[in-house]
């Protein structure tokens, strides 16, 4: 069980990593140097692997935590369960719709704020990064557990 444990462990801290990472520096980094649709055109690349990394490790850790506490849910897989279920969210419907509207978006460099499809991107933008933060505050609380 101690291996279970460890991996457990290294799939909590590999999610809250590259969620942290993704959100504080590399994001953050491409807006401040590169111009609005470049950066967006990156992160964008970045999204379907940066949501499947986290499906992968919030599986991969609640799969060891059931296998730990011998199939119980308890606190921990509650939490694990809601961040699945919000990346999930995230990755097989917000980034789709997003996606869509940013197809129809010729710039966000000239393209005006209050046109209709910016609007309903900035709201599903909202949406995700709120998505996101939920998520990385369930990660931070159970790296705290650990």
């Amino acid at each position: 069980m101690k291996y279970v444990e460890m991996l457990y462990h290294l799939a909590i801290t590999f999610w809250v990593g590259g969620n942290a990472l993704f959100t504080f520096v590399l994001t953050p980094l491409l807006f401040k140097t590169e111009a609005r649709d470049v950066a967006g055109r990156i992160v964008g690349t970045f999204f379907p692997a940066y949501f499947r990394w986290g499906l992968v490790c919030g599986a991969l850790a609640l799969i060891c935590r059931l296998l730990a506490k011998a199939g119980r849910v308890e606190l921990a897989a509650i939490i694990l369960i809601a961040m699945l279920a919000t990346t999930s969210f995230q990755a097989f419907y917000v980034a789709p719709k997003a996606a869509a509207l940013k197809a129809g978006i010729v710039s966000f460099e000239t393209t005006p704020k209050d046109h209709p499809l910016r609007k309903q991107f900035s709201r599903l933008h909202g949406v995700s990064a709120v998505c996101n933060l939920v998520v990385l505050a369930g990660g931070v609380v159970l790296v705290i557990m650990l």
